[in-house]
């Protein structure tokens, strides 16, 4: 026992003797202590993704086909999907996280269709496009006994919807839309290509007519018409009636729909590509009386059925080409939604729960903008044109009413056709009620501008224009673009928030034939001539409550205005609250830490980092005293 406690306390001074050695051990034992430490750390830093790709490499989930051919056809979008231009949307029973539920839709205020494999066209009705008819245009192709995929996507900036379809072997991909300068056209375009090396035999599901008092009958054509990969020879015509309030039987819808023939079954060649180019015209009347439907059915079938047959020569050109022809028509298409969106709304993006973000707002823009005609960019008689033209340019009154971005009954969900029509019923109705009417009088260039007017409240009023938005609005960035002040005066608008949370804005000409003057809340100032580059105002709280901007073109009109305002006091407006701004910007009101924070905590890091660094060479290069007494000792 006293052998063993001896022996164990020999060993315990021994180590420590060895301890002691290493800590004064050579400039060489320093150095294989460090390049041990550091082997160690590189070791531990590569071990987990090694360890993960040897053992958890055979775990990982595979896609199977059907996900990767979707992944496929959806990464062209994916970039417009995130700034809001367009919307993906799968086809499931179950609800995808973090996708937006917008409906499909495509239209242009004569034609309204959701795009599904068994919709019904729509026609205007009232405000909105909620009339269905008993047609079904869309040409889709039969799915087969194993499993696939479906996913749509809405260009708003395009006006077209794109719907993909992958299935065993093959796959589809769709395009729609309503022409906008021809507005009884409804395009299909259908590409399928074959991924086997084998031939595949595929059956179209077509267009189905059910419509009351159907009238069938097939015209051939005076000329074949080579539209893409097909010729069509003959136009299937369909006629019928519709009612549009079935508790009055006695007025009824007549209706004439032209489709070209097309044989239903397919064959893919190996690894080839079919490609469908599909146009359906569609024509009806005005409600009429029950002894007036035979008359108008000869006419609405003349109508429709010289649309189709001008539209096939059209796409048939020989001159510039099939091919040319369909990219050229569905080019004037997209022109004229180009057109349109040069009028816009920017919104700075919120983290807050339930806010209204760009998402939201360019799917209730584009909803409300197809079921809205473009009178000025369709074929009509000038004096209808110049009329439309005036509506333009007169817009007093509108709009009337407080800012509709805080109307939550106009920001409704569009997950089903029924919402998505009633909701555009209801922003037709308020922009009507609200001092709009002429602007919608003059179709979907009017509208837009009215709906963007509504968003910052602002009010064409006696020669001039007003911003009423109150100014704790602003507590998030807006930009209001190309806001039409009269036929060759465009205005741009911004509003930002500042670092010490202040709102001010800039006003800017986009273009302009005269000089233009502004002036902030209560116009105690000089008139500002407006230029194209911008020019900052403060924003001004007043008492009472009035405007917080004046853009005229008349300097006397604004000069005069200050004296008819008749404000008590006029005031910067205040600061908003720092946990208010940090709910949009965070999501939570504890926000971002602020920046001397981080510069402090960097500066902390950084000389630590100097002073470790310092401590490394002094040992690694400078010998300790001991070592130097015992070196330099004689």
């Amino acid at each position: 026992m006293l052998f063993r406690s001896a022996k164990n306390k020999f060993e315990t001074v021994d180590a420590v003797r060895r301890l002691k050695r290493l800590a004064e051990g050579t400039l060489s034992s320093y150095r294989r202590l460090f390049l041990l430490l550091l082997c160690v750390c590189v070791v531990f830093y590569l071990l987990p993704p090694i360890f993960r790709y040897i053992f958890l490499s055979s775990y990982t989930e595979q896609k199977d086909p059907h996900s990767m051919c979707m992944d496929d056809r959806l990464t062209p979008f994916i970039l417009q999907n995130y700034e809001y231009d367009a919307n993906i949307r799968h086809v499931s029973s179950s609800k995808i996280t973090d996708e937006r539920d917008f409906t499909p839709y495509v239209g242009n205020g004569y034609l309204g269709l959701e795009v599904a494999h068994d919709s019904f066209l729509n026609i205007k009705h009232g405000r909105a496009m909620q009339l269905p008819i008993r047609f079904q245009p869309v040409v889709s192709v039969a799915g087969g006994l194993y499993s696939e995929k479906e996913s749509t996507v809405v260009e708003y900036l395009t006006g077209m919807v794109h719907r993909f379809h992958c299935l065993a072997g093959y796959f589809v991909s769709y395009t729609y839309y309503a022409h906008r300068t021809q507005p009884n056209v409804l395009m299909q375009e259908l590409q399928i290509t074959n991924t086997r090396n084998q031939v595949e035999e595929i059956e179209l599901i077509m267009p189905r007519v059910n419509l009351p008092k159907l009238n069938k009958r097939t015209v051939p054509l005076s000329e074949p018409a080579s539209v893409g990969m097909f010729t069509y020879s003959d136009l299937e015509v369909f006629t019928g009636t519709v009612q549009p309030q079935p508790e009055d039987p006695s007025k009824s819808i007549v209706i004439s729909i032209v489709r070209p023939l097309l044989e239903p079954k397919l064959q893919l060649r190996k690894r080839g590509t079919v490609r469908i180019v599909y146009p359906i015209a569609v024509h009806y009347s005005k409600p009429v009386a029950e002894a007036q439907v035979k008359g108008i059915s000869e006419t609405t079938e003349t109508q429709a059925t010289q649309a189709m047959t001008k539209l096939l020569q059209k796409l048939g050109s020989k001159a510039s080409g099939s091919l040319n022809s369909i990219n050229t028509y569905r080019q004037e298409h997209i022109d004229v939604w180009t057109d349109l969106w040069a009028t816009g709304f920017t919104i700075s993006t919120s983290k807050a729960e339930n806010s209204l973000n760009g998402d939201r707002i360019n799917a209730t823009m584009y909803a409300v903008l197809s079921q809205v005609r473009s009178f000025e960019f369709e074929e009509m008689g000038g004096s209808k044109r110049d009329d439309i033209a005036k509506a333009l340019t007169y817009a007093e009154g509108c709009y009337d009413s407080y800012h509709t971005l805080q109307a939550e009954n106009l920001w409704r969900d569009m997950s089903n056709l029924q919402q998505l029509n009633s909701l555009v019923s209801s922003w037709m109705l308020t922009l009507e009620k609200q001092g709009c009417h002429n602007l919608i009088r003059a179709g979907a260039s009017g509208v837009i501008q009215a709906m963007v007017l509504s968003f910052g409240s602002f009010r064409f009023s006696n020669q001039h224009l007003e911003c009423n938005i109150h100014p704790k609005f602003l507590h998030r960035d807006f930009h209001f673009r190309r806001l039409n002040y009269g036929n060759k005066t465009h205005v741009n608008v911004t509003i930002i928030v500042t670092d010490d949370n202040k709102a001010v804005i800039n006003v800017a000409l986009d273009r302009s034939d005269r000089s233009y003057y502004a002036c902030d809340g209560g116009c105690l100032d000089e008139p500002v001539l407006l230029t194209p580059n911008r020019r900052q105002f403060p924003v001004k709280l007043t008492e009472p409550l009035t405007a917080i901007l004046y853009i005229t073109e008349d300097k006397q009109h604004m000069e005069e205005l200050h004296h008819a305002i008749h404000v008590k006091e006029v005031v910067e407006a205040p600061a908003h609250e720092q946990h208010l701004i940090a709910l949009h910007r965070h999501g939570h009101q504890l926000g971002g830490l602020p920046t001397l924070f981080w510069v402090s905590v960097c500066a902390i890091i950084i000389v630590f980092h100097i002073f470790l660094c310092k401590l490394i060479i002094k040992e690694y290069c400078e010998p300790s005293d001991k070592l130097r007494y015992r070196y330099n000792k004689p």
